[in-house]
């Protein structure tokens, strides 16, 4: 089958960056959460993990203005709450409060974690030198913390329009690997 052309501002249908997260900041005590897609991992040691939050968000604002905040994960159980948290604003409401969720005390940073979700990374700004120009923080992960079980859980993808994916299966190819990571 031959391939056609696609549209440029929907790549990201192809090429998401890995499972949604919900970020949660605090600053001058004033606790927000947002959705957040648009992530990536760029080192192991530190854990460095960048993020692109819009200026636009009030999210955006507050980790500026506190260096950290939690990149929190969840599963397919919350994608309503998912959905939700990412189309209403900061501004009016408190999502922990609107969405039923509980905040856990985090170790090293004064954000709050979502103990709903089946992880939490608790980050510090590391660099801030993309933000200006693309919006683009890079965190340094300083504490984390995972539910047991699943070993693998059901995390959401957004491709965009509305929709959601799940991943799939885990294939097991370790042994075409002379260093597994």
């Amino acid at each position: 089958m031959q391939k056609k052309p696609w549209p440029l501002h929907d790549v990201r249908h192809w090429l998401e960056p890995g499972p949604v997260v919900l970020v949660s900041s605090r600053w001058q005590g004033r606790n927000n959460i947002m959705t957040l897609g648009w992530h990536t991992i760029l080192e192991f040691t530190p854990s460095l993990i960048g993020c692109m939050i819009s200026a636009g968000n009030i999210s955006f604002d507050m980790i500026r203005q506190s260096g950290e905040c939690v990149i929190n994960l969840p599963d397919v159980s919350m994608v309503d709450t998912v959905a939700k948290i990412g189309n209403c604003d900061g501004d009016r409401i408190d999502k922990f409060a609107e969405f039923g969720l509980t905040a856990e005390k985090c170790e090293h940073v004064h954000a709050s974690a979502i103990a709903e979700c089946h992880g939490n990374f608790e980050c510090r700004l590391y660099d801030d030198a993309l933000v200006d120009n693309y919006n683009f923080f890079i965190f340094e992960v300083v504490a984390a913390r995972v539910k047991p079980e699943p070993a693998w859980p059901q995390t959401l993808h957004y491709p965009g329009g509305g929709l959601f994916r799940t991943d799939g299966e885990v294939i097991d190819r370790r042994k075409l690997f002379t260093k597994v990571s």
